[in-house]
């Protein structure tokens, strides 16, 4: 395989947060006294967070069980959220006594995972914030899961509303609350060195997604040294691009990643990361940048992949590009690349089938040739229709 082009070497994967304070917000319903509120969104500037805040608390009191004062969508690691604030609780059972906070999903989505954390700030200057978190789940918890669009996660007793209500977390009137969704650097407890550079990563997250990484960090054997894991044989883009599927279940963008705008670049990452898929365990991963590579077939980079279908036992992969380079048009200009010549070193047994497909195209070649021969002498045109013999 290729070398993959690198980004700027000191730049870093971008695990989105969104911070929150409450301001700005629209109610689910109609309420007597209506409330005053904004939003502003700082996801380009602050890393993917979010600020969210509510002024006029006061007057979002008395709204009614179950109404809300919601924030504006902003998007983080590819999905849009909202962040849900029940100025007199979510739950009938609980007869106002506690205000409810949650994060939403506002977008389309399936088992979106992911993993938050809600802080009430502390207004005094004290730093006695209020946290519930969900980074502390055990590895057989995982992350959170949200099914669909409006899924939410959070807490009805998010905190009593007469000992809020008298605390330093509401000041003038107005509140204020971060919600993180893994944020670069904050909660990390895991550090990666590839190809010179250092990734910094959640365990709970890496363990959850792909078993060999559950066996590295939790397992017996696993490594006693999780400040600084060396990872070799991988660029570090491709890492890069690693981490981001284990925690948004996407692929990124491969031309963005390579800093190339060409097929070949994207094609030479999903190369990459099929194996580091297959290396992982990470089988969906596998799966997407298999469909990928078969949309993508070319001559320069056929070759190498055929390799490497063999290797991580892709079969659909495979067959597309045995059937690609079969093709008479194809053959020769395919077996003058580099990535032939690395084909028959490391898989020559795949050289035995190609010949098998050379042999059956040629084979079916014939085959038309014959028959559209026999069509003209049999006074037909090559379509198959009957002609007018002339004298």
């Amino acid at each position: 395989m290729g070398r993959v082009f690198r980004e700027n070497p000191n730049s870093r994967p971008i695990f989105p947060c969104c911070e929150s304070t409450l301001a700005n917000s629209s109610s689910s319903s109609s309420c007597s006294t209506p409330t005053t509120t904004t939003s502003t969104s700082m996801t380009e500037t602050v890393n993917g967070s979010h600020q969210f805040k509510i002024s006029g608390y006061s007057l979002s009191k008395g709204m009614g069980i179950g109404k809300y004062v919601a924030s504006d969508t902003f998007v983080v690691g590819g999905y849009s959220w909202a962040i849900y604030f029940y100025p007199d609780g979510k739950s009938l059972e609980d007869n106002a006594t506690y205000v409810s906070l949650f994060i939403a999903l506002a977008s389309e989505g399936t088992d979106v995972r992911a993993l938050f954390e809600l802080t009430l700030l502390d207004q005094s200057g004290k730093e006695r914030h209020k946290v519930h978190t969900h980074f502390g789940r055990t590895p057989d918890s995982g992350p959170y899961t949200l099914k669909y669009r409006g899924s939410m996660w959070g807490y009805k007793r998010f905190f009593k509303r007469t000992a809020l209500e008298t605390s330093d977390y509401l000041k003038d009137d107005c509140l204020s609350v971060n919600c993180s969704l893994l944020e670069t650097g904050k909660g990390t407890d895991v550090n990666f060195e590839v190809d010179g550079e250092t990734f910094a990563a959640h365990k709970l997250v890496l363990a959850t997604r792909s078993p060999v990484f559950r066996a590295q960090l939790f397992g017996p054997m696993r490594d006693q040294n999780t400040q600084c894991i060396k990872v070799e044989d991988m660029e570090a883009p491709v890492f890069k691009a690693l981490l981001h599927f284990m925690y948004w279940d996407s692929l990124p963008d491969m031309q963005e990643l390579t800093g190339l705008n060409t097929t070949w670049a994207s094609t030479l990452m999903a190369q990459h990361l099929l194996a580091a898929a297959d290396r992982y365990g990470l089988e969906r991963l596998r799966v997407l940048c298999e469909a990928n590579l078969c949309e993508g077939v070319a001559i320069n980079t056929v070759a190498t992949t055929l390799a490497l279908a063999e290797q991580h036992h892709c079969f659909q992969l495979k067959a597309v590009c045995l059937k690609f380079v079969a093709l008479p048009e194809n053959l020769r200009a395919v077996m003058q690349t580099d990535g032939f010549e690395y084909l028959k070193q490391s898989c020559p047994t795949v050289l035995t089938e190609l010949l098998e497909y050379v042999a059956r195209v040629s084979e079916h070649s014939v085959i038309l040739c014959r028959h559209g021969n026999e069509a003209i002498l049999d006074g037909s045109d090559v379509n198959g229709r009957r002609v007018k013999q002339r004298l």
